[in-house]
């Protein structure tokens, strides 16, 4: 749920098929996406309210975030979540921008698929030296 590229080599080391990796995959992505998308807002507030009282505003990472959120909207962080961004990060995104939550889900789970089939499928066909790799 945390990390995407885990749960492939997650489900090669435990000797998964494929497709039991690539589904576990794309469920654990989506499990997050799903909390996050429909607590998210709540818990967001109440964190930065308490904790980050006095924070920047604009810090460099906050104006890459903004500038590919322009750029490419809500289809460009989902394409880009298990990349750079993490499910966890990627649906704060989302949720930060006020992206309606069907539109988060929706390009969310077609981003899991895509990921998970390229990656479960890379690390499956290769496997002890893909999971090095990505390791």
């Amino acid at each position: 749920m945390l990390k995407f590229i885990f749960g492939p080599v997650a489900g090669v080391s435990f000797g998964l098929s494929f497709l039991e990796t690539f589904i576990l995959t794309v469920l654990g992505m989506m499990a997050t996406v799903i909390i996050i998308t429909f607590a998210g807002g709540d818990v967001r507030r109440r964190i930065f309210s308490r904790f980050f009282k006095n924070r920047k505003i604009f810090t460099p990472r906050n104006r890459k975030v903004v500038k590919i959120w322009r750029k490419y909207g809500m289809w460009g962080v989902a394409i880009l979540t298990p990349l750079l961004f993490s499910p966890p990060g990627g649906s704060i995104i989302a949720v930060s921008f006020g992206e309606k939550k069907g539109k988060i889900l929706t390009s969310m789970f077609v981003s899991a698929v895509i990921w998970s089939l390229f990656f479960s499928g890379i690390i499956t066909y290769f496997g002890e030296k893909a999971i090095q790799l990505f390791s």
